[in-house]
């Protein structure tokens, strides 16, 4: 408790690890939306699979680049705590 109370312990990450399953969620329920909303068409059909494809792999791209600037501070406060 002490380490979150004075920021060395880092919330975010996990939380951007909660977020990115909701967004996932959220873009899976998009596609469908936008496959079955107007009817069975095979157009309907492939724009929602590439809004599946591509919603999901831009939610991981952000994810991750947040991540990653997370573990970049992380490095950085072990390098200082070196010297």
């Amino acid at each position: 408790m002490k380490d979150l109370l004075f920021f060395n312990d880092m919330i975010t990450p996990k939380i951007i690890t909660v977020v990115y399953w909701l967004l996932l969620l959220m873009v899976v329920i998009g596609g469908l939306g936008s496959m079955f909303a107007m009817g069975v068409s095979f157009g309907s059909f492939l724009k929602g699979l590439f809004m599946i494809v591509a919603g999901g792999v831009g939610v991981r791209i952000w994810s991750e680049l947040m991540i990653v600037l997370f573990k970049i501070n992380e490095n950085m406060q072990k390098l200082a705590d070196k010297s």
